[in-house]
């Protein structure tokens, strides 16, 4: 996974996330908060995430596929947020699938979708990054590798 790639739609689904109600003409007062506590924060984690991918390829090492997949599952439960998270028009909460549908049932349901996927889309974020950090690291080393190195430091000290 290119690290270009990973800021781009990071950042379009940080705004996504936060001011995509906008477009559908559903935007409200509650856009002030989903800014800076979703939209910089999820924004912040994956320009954090494309900075360890370089990491990782700077080091020659491959990002790993618990890393891709994680990023992946947490760039879908994003889409799903943003589709199913509530601003207030007048005095109703409204969101983009809730206004497609055009039924209460479907504002409700989208009320009680918004905060799981929502809290998903930030724990894999988190766990791709921990992925990350994780690619990049160097190998541990085998029981026998340790062994001469304790065998190589003892001769060397008498010597």
């Amino acid at each position: 996974m290119r690290s270009p790639i990973v800021v781009v739609v990071g950042v379009v689904l940080a705004l996504w996330m936060s001011v995509g109600r906008w477009p559908f003409g559903i935007g409200g007062s509650l856009t002030w908060w989903y800014v800076p506590t979703i939209g910089f924060v999820f924004a912040g984690l994956q320009l954090w995430l494309a900075h360890r991918l370089r990491v990782t390829a700077a080091r020659g090492r491959r990002t790993s596929r618990s890393t891709i997949v994680s990023l992946i599952l947490a760039w879908l439960s994003a889409v799903g947020f943003g589709l199913t998270v509530p601003d207030r028009v007048g005095d109703d909460l409204v969101s983009v699938l809730s206004l497609a549908s055009g039924s209460d049932f479907s504002a409700e349901m989208s009320l009680a979708l918004c905060n799981p996927l929502g809290i998903l889309a930030f724990a894999l974020a988190i766990a791709a990054l921990a992925f990350a950090y994780a690619d990049a690291r160097d190998p541990k080393p085998e029981e026998d590798e340790l062994a001469e190195r304790s065998e190589l430091a003892e001769r060397e000290r008498f010597v």
